[in-house]
């Protein structure tokens, strides 16, 4: 007993805790250093005996603390750590028995990442007591995404040539805020290591890292103040407090779930492609993650246009419908999927005799809007494009291919970035068509940008309202709150303002491009769509500096930049006359 006490004591302390803790720094130093600048084979030995040893203090520590030393068992927690231990275990088979030490193998990599997942979970930040607010967190940890992901992207293993640290900073940037844009050519210049950090860019940029944090601390230790929940509750863009976590649990979820269920289309899609099986299961993964994050970016040659997908419809009808559902926002998406039970529930009840609760899968007057907004948007630009570009950029493609095609170019200005077709070949019109889709851009609380399709219906009912002489706004037998109606016009006026001081800028650092070229290039930062009439690469140093900062405000949204600058109103206890200003 007096051994147990003792074992107790000396697992539970604070010295033991600060120098594990360094310890796993060291690791994550090492394993980034050597997947980013390779080190000589002889120092191998060394780095596998000082992985073998973390792992093995980091199993008995683990195994120890829920074993014997736990105060509060937390069955998910203790599941976890299960399999976690299972799995390194396993690893550590591999690495002892079926390789040498002069090689650190895959399977001791992946082990000290997963120990490092459970190990390192994000210490719970009092919002209270601290001096951040919630809109600032999210701001600044975009920031600490954007820079972080250009220090990766620097590591020789990272690109097969030198990379300027501002060409870094911008494709991070892109990465990040899911836009899609690059000034170098993503499939040559980046290694399949470099390809790995992209995707990992847009998954953490696509989700934000707080819904990672926030849910990984709740995860591992079962409770989280009420200040936090408050703060995550705003950033995730969900107001009741008691459903936070499952909120995030559920975005979660739907997110690898999707991209998984994608991943495995796009496998079999692009069968003929003459890839490896590695390289198909890689860019299986890659295009899943790209597409669903609306982000755009791809690992081949002229993206979507490459020869071995243009006319793969298969491949591109995935991505229309990854896109879309990455687009249309997670509360739409788990109302879906509310709908899809009960809908099966009340088949099944027939049989049983058992009606199912009908409540539950109701959609809220948020997702109708954004929904029937969505459809319709898609619908009419896929028509109108269709007869402008018949004859035009959709000239290669035949029958069914064209339909496809015109889907695809009224689906990927949502905010998604591929391109199938050169858009500096398009119509006039449809120029203006598609910068005007990209404006609008995807739903709330998705993984795309823009003014958000609930912003432009406010807008228009508004239009209407106004011109009938309503001084209410009413949707779907539900009166709308004025606040909604103040945010929309603030949010449409901010974007203008923005892209607006943009397009002056790039145009006053590069005189020579032509003017839509240029509003089509701020239009698609702001809106982080990632398309481009092919003028990216030919920017100035102070035009993609310019391009950067666009495409970070557009996706923390310079709402939430005024809201971190500016002190919140704690009270309003008194009203002045009303009186109007000359419209």
């Amino acid at each position: 007993m007096i051994i147990w006490n003792k074992l107790s004591e000396i697992f539970k302390s604070r010295e033991l805790g600060i120098v594990l803790s360094a310890t796993y720094v060291l690791a994550i130093v090492i394993l980034i250093a050597m997947l980013g600048f390779g080190f000589p084979a002889k120092y191998y030995p060394y780095i596998n005996y000082f992985f073998i040893a973390i792992l093995l203090i980091g199993v008995v520590k683990t195994s120890l603390k829920n074993i014997i030393f736990t105060e509060k068992l937390v069955p998910r927690v203790l599941i976890f750590d299960l399999l976690s231990i299972a799995i390194i275990l396993y690893c550590l088979y591999q690495q002892l028995f079926e390789y040498s030490f002069s090689y650190v193998s895959k399977y001791l990599q992946f082990a000290i990442v997963l120990k490092l997942i459970r190990e390192i979970a994000l210490p719970q930040l009092n919002i209270r007591k601290s001096k951040i607010t919630a809109p600032q967190l999210f701001i600044v940890s975009f920031l600490f995404l954007i820079f972080s992901g250009s220090a990766l992207l620097m590591l020789p293993n990272a690109t097969t040539q030198p990379i300027r640290y501002l060409d870094a900073l911008f494709t991070a940037t892109s990465a990040v805020s899911v836009t899609g844009l690059t000034v170098v050519d993503t499939a040559s210049f980046f290694t399949p290591f470099g390809h790995l950090l992209i995707m990992l860019l847009i998954q953490a940029g696509g989700l934000g890292i707080l819904t990672f944090a926030g849910f990984i601390t709740y995860f591992f230790k079962g409770q989280s103040t009420y200040d936090n929940q408050i703060a995550l509750g705003s950033i995730a863009n969900h107001d009741v407090m008691s459903e936070v976590f499952e909120f995030m649990k559920r975005i979660i979820i739907l997110t690898f779930g999707i991209e998984f269920f994608g991943a495995i289309v796009i496998f079999f899609s692009v069968e003929n492609a003459d890839f490896s099986l590695g390289q198909q299961l890689f860019f299986s993964a890659f295009h899943a993650v790209s597409a669903f994050c609306n982000a755009g970016f791809s690992t081949l040659p002229n993206n979507v246009m490459n020869d071995k997908l243009i006319f793969n419809y298969p491949f591109q009808s995935v991505l229309i419908v990854l896109i879309f559902l990455g687009g249309i926002g997670f509360p739409i998406l788990i109302n879906i999927l509310r709908y899809i039970r009960y809908f099966v529930q009340k088949i099944i009840g027939k049989f049983i005799k058992k009606t199912p609760n009908n409540k539950s899968w109701v959609f809220s007057l948020s997702s109708k809007v954004n929904l029937i907004t969505s459809l319709s948007i898609m619908i009419i630009a896929t028509i109108i494009l269709f007869f402008e570009e018949y004859y035009q950029t959709l000239e290669p493609h035949q029958g069914f291919g064209k339909l496809v095609s015109a889907t695809f170019l009224a689906t990927t200005p949502r905010t998604a970035g591929f391109n199938h077709i050169d858009f500096a070949e398009l119509h006039f019109s449809s120029t203006l068509i598609v910068i005007f889709i990209m404006w609008i851009g995807a739903s709330p609380a998705g993984t795309g940008g823009g003014i958000k399709t609930s912003t432009f219906a406010i807008a228009v009912v508004n239009f209407l309202n106004i011109a009938r002489g309503k001084s209410k706004i009413e949707i779907f037998k539900r009166e709308l709150s004025p606040v909604n109606v103040q945010k929309a016009f603030a949010v449409m006026t901010l974007s203008f303002l923005v892209i607006g001081i943009g397009i002056f800028l790039i145009t006053r650092f590069d005189n020579h491009l032509n003017l839509i070229d240029v509003a089509f290039e701020a239009f698609s930062a702001y809106s982080t769509v990632g398309l481009s009439r092919n003028i990216t690469p030919q920017l100035s140093s102070e035009s993609k500096i310019v391009v950067i900062f666009l495409m970070y405000i557009g996706r923390v949204s310079m709402m939430m930049v005024l809201m971190a600058f500016f002190k919140k109103t704690t009270s309003e206890n008194y009203r002045y006359p009303t009186d109007e200003i000359l419209i």
